[in-house]
């Protein structure tokens, strides 16, 4: 891995959404297993196939939690996912796509919308989900189909 991203933030140290935090763009606060976090946006763009054609992965079929997703892509191989984790990032979950489609919408954020990009929340042995930023459409493709991703990172938000 690359130099050790910020793992902290203070609440009151927060910036406004849309504004640079810890290498990206702080995208929206948001809580998994009670803990809350700071979703952001890494600038790095990543292309290739999301993992092996009817492999199922364990520990990569969550909807929350990308970075639980990305380990366990990354441990089957997957290159986009190794790719990912070596930035101090992941691929997000199916919920934290819609959170940046959510930024993106409210114009904080920029994705690009004339390709699909992956998402971590594996589907089946055959497929996993993608994202259209054009419009949020929330689809499974074929494992092995070339898409982008787009690495976030999350840091604890504390008192």
């Amino acid at each position: 891995m690359t130099k050790q991203a910020q793992q902290t933030v203070l609440a009151a140290e927060l910036p406004e959404r849309g504004q640079p935090l810890a290498g990206g763009v702080f995208v929206t606060r948001y809580w998994l297993n009670g803990i809350e976090r700071a979703l952001i946006l890494l600038p790095d763009e990543l292309g290739g196939p999301w993992g092996e054609y009817g492999v199922e992965i364990k520990g990569a079929g969550s909807y929350s939690d990308g970075e639980a997703n990305t380990r366990a892509m990354a441990e089957a191989g997957s290159v986009i996912a190794i790719k990912a984790l070596e930035l101090d990032g992941f691929i997000p979950s199916s919920l934290e796509g819609q959170l940046l489609m959510a930024a993106k919408a409210d114009g904080l954020v920029e994705l690009r919308e004339d390709r699909w990009h992956w998402l971590s929340s594996q589907r089946s042995a055959y497929t996993a989900y993608g994202m259209a930023f054009e419009d949020g459409w929330l689809y499974h493709y074929v494992k092995f189909s070339e898409r982008l991703a787009r690495p976030v990172r999350r840091i604890y938000v504390t008192s």
